[in-house]
């Protein structure tokens, strides 16, 4: 029924919606999809989000909400099947971590693959961002394409984008599309036969930017096509694959992880940890020193709203090269889920985590700690 459906606001091309798109998907959400060149949706809605931001899920009773994670939230008390949590203690510590690597440190790379390589994929991009601009002549749209992307382009120096580091970004990449290329040629999923929050936050950058786009495409469907294969699987609604007849339909007893996926979670802890770090310490910092810092306070540089602010640059250290960017609150906010899940923990569950961080090199990922918590209110990140 149509006053029983679900509005998603977004775009084809937007990294965030492909995360949304695919969990409504899975969740076998009822929903319709609505560009974001609606009238409505520039009328109405942006000005209630408090931004220019997709994608934004309305409700049936008209209610908006913004940020992919807390939908993913909102929608699991409201639907409680099929279920899409793994019942096992580190599972859903390793599901939680996934999901904010691949919503926030992969953000870089996937904007990397998409702008620096402009000029090989021009047409297709230009055509994608015209979608989303309210209606007029195609001539003109693919124009005005071009100065919002120009816009996008430039975001480039402060996610750490540069000549200098490209190389090392490059080849961070295929290590983790061959660990993942790994483990999707056994399992139809990261964490055995359903999808979890680890899929969805992994869809983000994966589908919409490096699994659509023309050049990262063509990289993943050459050097790692089950990988390719998984972005296909995860925009389907069935959860069973019939590619995968012997992967029961569920996630593993016992708590059990699945042991190609074990590589993949060494390769994020590696990869994200030193920014990680200078982020924990830039936002420390930034905490230091303010005059007044009561809760709510919003983070943010220069007091502005915005969906992925910053509180100062960080530079540091990685994989041989100097990285520079914009700090990242976002992810201390997204990666603290998952710190807040491993400390939950007791007795055998506690104990076999320790274990799992020692075998994959995260014992000081999950040690980091802001000096003070991070919180999303009015659709945008405040301290506690």
């Amino acid at each position: 029924m149509a006053d029983q459906q679900f509005t998603m606001w977004g775009t084809p091309h937007s990294l965030y919606a492909g995360k949304l798109r695919s969990y409504l998907i899975k969740k076998q959400v009822p929903y319709r999809e609505m560009i974001a060149s609606d009238p409505r949706f520039l009328s109405e809605v942006i000005p209630k989000i408090g931004h220019m931001v997709v994608p934004v899920l309305e409700t049936p009773e008209g209610e908006l909400l913004q940020d992919t994670t807390e939908i993913i939230d909102y929608l699991e008390t409201r639907f409680a099947d099929p279920c899409l949590a793994p019942a096992g203690a580190v599972q859903g510590v390793v599901a939680q971590f996934l999901d904010a690597f691949g919503s926030n440190y992969l953000l870089p790379l996937a904007m990397h693959y998409r702008w620096s390589y402009l000029a090989e994929q021009e047409l297709f991009l230009r055509t994608e961002f015209a979608r989303a601009i309210p209606q007029m002549d195609h001539a003109v749209r693919l124009e005005t394409a071009g100065m919002i992307m120009n816009k996008f382009a430039g975001f480039l120096p402060n996610l750490g984008v540069a000549a200098a580091v490209i190389p090392a970004m490059e080849a961070s990449y295929k290590e983790l599309l061959a660990v993942l290329e790994t483990h999707f040629q056994q399992h139809p999923y990261l964490l055995g036969g359903r999808p979890s929050v680890a899929d969805f936050g992994m869809m983000a950058p994966l589908f919409a930017h490096l699994g659509r786009d023309p050049v990262p495409a063509g990289l993943m469907k050459t050097a790692a096509p089950s990988v390719f294969r998984w972005t296909e699987r995860m925009n389907s609604p069935a959860l069973a694959d019939s590619d995968y007849p012997q992967e029961p339909d569920g996630f593993p007893a016992d708590d059990a992880l699945p042991e190609s996926l074990i590589p993949v979670i060494a390769c994020a802890m590696a990869q994200w940890t030193p920014g990680l770090r200078a982020d924990t310490e830039c936002f420390n910092r930034w905490l230091a020193a303010l005059d007044d810092p009561r809760p709510g306070t919003l983070v943010s540089h220069d007091g502005k709203r915005q969906v992925h602010p910053h509180v100062g640059r960080v530079s540091y250290p990685w994989r041989g090269v100097t990285m520079e960017r914009a700090s990242h609150p976002h992810s201390l906010w997204h990666f603290a889920r998952a710190q807040e899940v491993a400390q939950a923990l007791t007795g055998s569950d506690a104990t076999r985590f320790e274990t799992l961080l020692g075998n994959v090199g995260g014992k000081e990922l999950f040690a980091l700690r802001t000096d003070r918590k991070i919180s999303r209110q009015d659709n945008v990140l405040v301290l506690v």
